[in-house]
């Protein structure tokens, strides 16, 4: 199969906010209940094929969310085409993280398209980042958008894929020119 692109997409966050869960929701279809904590990073890969672009190839790289990884990301980060940054909308300490993971995460590329992702709204019950907030934090920060999902109930998980891989795409050909 010929590609037209191969992206690199780190996927980053706490611990626990579900960045795996959403990784292998997207890459199998399926939610497993029984994820283990990611050593370091995991790799995979899909193919994805968007209207009018042709087929791409995305580089998924899931960061281990623990402190004790964070010495590794700026290795991993180097090269990336886009970032997605998980937190759960169930813990408000996971969103304001975000801005010491920032620096890290721009330090190769201070424009390169980030994704914010607020996930586990399936857990409206335990909701204590309203949407407005999350969505302030992410123009304020300069992301390129905003989504919110759910793994366990397929919620905008091919969407949040596919939106942040057109911004990659279309942020590699402006660095073109």
């Amino acid at each position: 199969m010929s590609y037209e692109k191969v992206f690199k997409l780190v996927i980053a966050g706490d611990g626990g906010v579900g960045k795996t869960s959403l990784t292998q929701k997207f890459i199998t279809g399926i939610f497993k209940t029984d994820t283990r904590i990611t050593i370091g990073v995991e790799f995979f890969i899909k193919d994805l094929t968007l209207d009018g672009l042709g087929t791409v190839r995305l580089q998924i790289w899931d960061f281990g969310g623990e402190e004790r990884f964070r010495f590794l990301l700026p290795t991993y980060v180097k090269g990336a085409n886009g970032i997605m940054f998980l937190f759960s909308v169930t813990n408000m300490l996971t969103l304001s993280h975000f801005d010491d993971w920032l620096p890290i995460l721009r330090n190769y590329d201070p424009n390169i398209p980030i994704m914010l992702v607020g996930s586990k709204v399936d857990l409206a019950h335990l909701r204590r980042v309203q949407k407005h907030e999350a969505i302030d934090i992410a123009r304020s920060r300069g992301c390129s958008s905003y989504v919110e999902v759910s793994a366990k109930e397929s919620f905008n998980v091919e969407e949040a894929f596919e939106t942040l891989t057109k911004v990659m795409w279309k942020y590699a050909q402006d660095k073109q020119y």
